[in-house]
């Protein structure tokens, strides 16, 4: 009665966009737009140090990345060139510090 494939529809193989840029240029493009600037995290990392101030590990260059920037009071736009509402922390604190606020929500409701 049909076969497996009764009432499913088939797929349809998807068609590659059509540009007259060249592909260098489109790559550059999306490189651009790949990550935002931040300049806040080069002077948080000037002013504070390459050292996560939750769990105190070391940063050098070569993992620098792993280091964030988080916002003591929790304002994204609260910048002030000394650095006072900035902390530098690892990933894995940044990560925990915002989960903690998730966590004791859900156990208290």
């Amino acid at each position: 009665m049909g076969g497996p494939y009764k009432g499913r529809h088939k797929l349809r193989r998807m068609q590659k966009p059509q540009s007259s840029r060249p592909v260098e240029e489109v790559v550059k493009e999306l490189q651009k737009k790949r990550l935002p600037s931040y300049p806040h995290r080069e002077q948080s990392l000037k002013i504070h140090g390459l050292i996560c101030a939750k769990c105190g590990r070391e940063f050098d260059e070569a993992n620098k990345r792993l280091l964030t920037v988080h916002h003591k009071d929790g304002n994204h736009h609260n910048n002030p060139s000394n650095g006072s509402n900035w902390e530098n922390l690892c990933i894995y604190c940044h990560d925990d510090e915002h989960s903690r606020g998730v966590l004791g929500d859900y156990l208290t409701s």
